[in-house]
């Protein structure tokens, strides 16, 4: 499974090398109108653009995706604990039902 994953990995950077590589042609990009009529601009290459919204665009979506793991993770850990709890036997002392008898040692060996 991790191969498939990394043959996506490596063809899904190779596109984007290959896009970057072939849309580097740097053009305007219009931010803010200011009261003359004219916007604050730069000019970034095309490339380097797209990966940028590209990158804005999926900010929120792994934003939520980690809330939804971190939550996920606590639901478990608390499960885990309460299951834990739950099958753990009593502490509670067992009662003594009759007192232990004293050993007394003789002073004098058998022989």
């Amino acid at each position: 499974m991790n191969i498939i994953r990394t043959v996506l990995w490596i063809a899904i950077t190779a596109i984007l090398v290959a896009f970057i590589a072939m849309n580097w042609a740097k053009v305007p990009v219009n931010f803010w109108p200011l009261d003359n009529g004219n916007y604050i601009h730069f000019e970034w290459p095309i490339g380097v653009v797209a990966l940028l919204f590209f990158g804005l665009g999926m900010l929120p979506v792994l934003l939520y995706l980690r809330a939804v793991r971190w939550r996920l993770n606590r639901r478990i850990a608390t499960l885990e604990n309460s299951l834990r709890a739950s099958s753990m036997p009593s502490m509670t002392a067992p009662e003594a039902t009759h007192a232990p008898t004293p050993v007394t040692l003789d002073p004098t060996p058998e022989v």
